[in-house]
């Protein structure tokens, strides 16, 4: 058994490997391979994957059937990378979060920035014209009372909420199966979004992709957001329609939007694509970050060490965490 690190998770090995307890060993060191970015995306390296491995990616593809191994462990929330149907079907998947915290710190500190500005405060402020800028001062906004709408009631919800909570914000979350807590104003059902979207001042999207959330905040649903509404996904790009989402912001439907997840990906190491279709970064009422919201300091170090104790459990023969196909 060996551990197969593909693209951007061979950059945390050395986190994985403080990590590890039993894990399989040659010359006295956890036996860790990295394989390129292609490698979720082409079977031109499967021949280094073997029937007793663990392979550590955010994303997994084939044309065609994968080689068997044992587990695929996703060192992140989402799925919508995996193409389950190529995987053999006695691979287990197992997915890891530890997310939640920065994602809602990054929301929070957008919702801020957009009401505050201090980036913009400062530009506008020098030594020299401190007398003019201090009696000609521009008042700025507040977080504080407006009302936040959750697409989505999860573990990054959650975090949100608690956030918004502390900073004396309404939150309205819509979800089709979260259970209410005291972070919540009101929790919808789906059916009910359109109430979300006529209140909220802010709107973030943080639900999986899925089927049934792809598109689901299209033309129609823009409309319904005030004018001076602000949107936000740290979700996923496409749950938003893009199309109507530029011409949302390009008219001024909506007043700006906060976008950290995109519509194109690079696939490979040289692969080289703009993040969207449309010239959404050309707009001035277009914050764009690029997928980096949850990307700390500290993440790679909980999530791989909780990848780590995964593995060891694999090895054990106990029970998988995170287990989302068995």
């Amino acid at each position: 058994m060996k551990i197969v690190l593909i693209g951007e998770a061979a950059d945390h090995r050395e986190e994985l490997a403080a990590g590890l307890d039993g894990a399989p060993r040659r010359d006295g060191v956890p036996e860790i391979i990295a394989l390129p970015r292609e490698a979720a995306f082409s079977d031109g390296h499967d021949e280094r994957i073997e029937p007793d491995d663990v392979v550590v990616s955010l994303k997994f593809t084939r044309s065609g059937g994968a080689p068997p191994f044992r587990l695929l462990q996703v060192p992140g929330a989402g799925l919508d990378g995996i193409d389950f149907t190529c995987l053999d079907p006695g691979t287990l998947v197992c997915n890891v979060y530890e997310h939640e915290i920065p994602i809602a710190e990054y929301v929070l500190g957008c919702l801020l920035e957009w009401e505050i500005g201090i980036a913009r405060i400062r530009a506008a402020f020098s030594a020299e014209n401190w007398a003019q800028a201090y009696r000609h001062r521009a008042p700025h906004g507040e977080v504080h009372g407006r009302t936040l709408g959750l697409l989505g009631y999860g573990r990054i919800g959650k975090a949100i909420a608690s956030r918004a909570n502390a900073f004396g914000m309404h939150v309205i979350a819509v979800d089709a199966v979260a259970a209410a807590d005291e972070h919540v104003e009101r929790l919808l059902s789906p059916d009910k979004r359109d109430e979300m979207l006529r209140a909220a001042d802010y709107v973030v999207i943080c639900c999986p992709l899925t089927p049934q959330t792809e598109g689901m905040i299209g033309a129609r649903e823009l409309r319904l957001m005030k004018a001076s509404a602000v949107l936000v996904n740290v979700s996923r790009a496409p749950v938003a329609d893009e199309t109507a989402l530029y011409e949302a912001l390009r008219t001024h439907g909506i007043a700006g939007a906060f976008l950290d997840v995109w519509y194109r990906y690079p696939a490979g190491t040289d692969d080289n694509v703009p993040p969207a279709n449309t010239p959404l970064l050309d707009l001035p009422n277009v914050f764009g970050t690029p997928h980096s919201s949850a990307w700390t300091v500290d993440l790679p170090r909980r999530r791989y060490a909780f990848i780590a104790r995964n593995i060891s459990r694999l090895m054990q023969a106990d029970p998988l965490q995170n287990v989302v196909r068995g």
